[in-house]
């Protein structure tokens, strides 16, 4: 049984924790980065939700390594700000899994 886990900043930690979910607390995107890239190496892990700043200052090369991963799947989780198009990152990962694109609406 593959693993879900929340790597998100230390305001925001003890509400997934009281969910129930294994989280990582994380300072600032530096630090999410280097989380990110151990997660993306272990085999116990299916889904892993990062804190939507932090995802949106990732860099190319580690975006590049998320969009081309199977397993874990990487989802932002909605921060305070909008500065990551969710809709098109969702898109992608339908596109990705059926290999169809599918175009969301509200």
């Amino acid at each position: 049984m593959f693993k879900f886990v929340v790597v998100t900043d230390p305001d925001t930690a003890p509400g997934f924790r009281l969910a129930g979910v294994d989280v990582v607390e994380v300072p600032n995107p530096n630090e999410a980065a280097k989380i990110l890239t151990s997660l993306l190496h272990r085999d116990d892990t299916g889904i892993v939700a990062v804190n939507e700043e932090y995802m949106s200052l990732l860099d190319e090369k580690l975006m590049s390594r998320i969009d081309k991963s199977y397993r874990p799947i990487i989802i932002p989780i909605p921060a305070g700000s909008k500065r990551m198009d969710r809709t098109s990152y969702i898109e992608r990962l339908l596109q990705r899994a059926i290999g169809y694109n599918i175009v969301l609406r509200r």
